[in-house]
């Protein structure tokens, strides 16, 4: 059976909803960080322990939250596992992809990829907080480069940026290719643009 303070610290992450902070935990609870995180340990013991259909789990940014058991993802895939891509076009997808696997990157170099135009889609992934922008790369015009979001890993079930699915190698070559090219043509032309 769960401490008290376990079943207090599940009660407010199932409240929640959404990757929360030890720090965050600690003033909803009033408990020591110690003590929070024994009691999240527990918990996280006993949800594996006893083959729950939820496990606590941890992100590179230190947040906690529920996910559903590796196990189950193949039967959950057929009702939730699309959930983002019906809302994003193949473009968006395609765009998030270019940005994931190729952060940090310029909106410039991510046209170069696709061969086509991306504001609207780069904007609406912005507005959307897939997307974010994390600083000005050194080149002329210093555009802005892209990194993925926290809502894009717990959206996608990725704990961190690492856990993406592997590039097969024709593939991975293809892109660093496509990568190296965008970048010699801004350096060439200066014609990066701001955003």
């Amino acid at each position: 059976m769960l401490s008290d303070d376990a079943r207090l610290l599940e009660a407010i992450l199932f409240i929640e909803n959404q990757p929360t902070s030890l720090d965050r935990l600690c003033d909803l609870t009033g408990l020591k960080p110690d003590m929070a995180e024994d009691a999240l340990a527990e918990l996280g013991d006993e949800y594996e322990e006893r083959g729950s259909g939820l496990l606590l789990v941890v992100d590179d940014d230190e947040l906690y939250s529920f996910s559903p058991a590796v196990d189950l993802y193949p039967r959950l895939k057929a009702s939730y596992g699309r959930k983002v891509d019906r809302r994003l076009s193949r473009a968006a997808m395609e765009t998030l992809a270019i940005v994931a696997y190729g952060q940090p990157i310029t909106r410039g170099e991510i046209e170069e990829i696709r061969g086509v135009g991306s504001d609207t889609i780069v904007k609406m992934l912005r507005d959307r907080e897939y997307i974010m922008v994390k600083g000005r790369k050194n080149a002329p015009g210093h555009p802005w480069l892209y990194h993925t979001t926290k809502k894009f890993l717990h959206e996608f079930n990725l704990k961190s940026i690492q856990d993406l699915p592997k590039l097969s190698e024709i593939d991975r070559m293809r892109f660093e290719e496509r990568m190296a090219e965008g970048e010699e043509e801004s350096e060439e032309d200066g014609t990066e643009d701001q955003g």
